[in-house]
């Protein structure tokens, strides 16, 4: 399984931003792709994931009603479209993949990792 994120950069706060991570290789049943961000000298933590049949969405809660996560399967791509950026979202985005509902919030639960993309929100 192979990962790509991509669609970072330097924003202003209120900004919208839209994440990717094109998926590759997926076979298993019942995947679930997550993103997740680490900022500087912080713990890698939870934002959004999503089932790859798109039937379950999770976010958390500090990014509840302002980012909206959806896949599109025949393109094979998961999207994080961020809007209301704030200066504390600053951080590298990651997408990851797993087998099952189990940990959906948990990084290490996750098995196959793309590489991080920078978001930097300005105030």
């Amino acid at each position: 399984v192979q990962l790509q994120a991509s669609g970072g950069g330097l924003v202003q706060a209120g900004d919208s931003l839209r994440l990717s991570c094109a998926v590759s290789g997926l076979t298993f049943r019942n995947a679930y792709i997550g993103w997740f961000r680490q900022a500087p000298g912080k713990e890698r933590e939870f934002v959004s994931a999503i089932s790859w049949s798109g039937v379950s969405t999770y976010d958390a809660d500090s990014v509840k009603g302002r980012f909206i996560i959806s896949r599109d399967n025949a393109k094979k791509v998961v999207d994080l479209q961020m809007n209301s950026l704030k200066p504390e979202d600053t951080a590298v985005y990651y997408c990851a993949a797993k087998s099952g509902i189990a940990g959906w919030g948990t990084s290490d639960r996750y098995d196959y990792w793309g590489q991080g993309t920078q978001v930097t929100v300005s105030s």
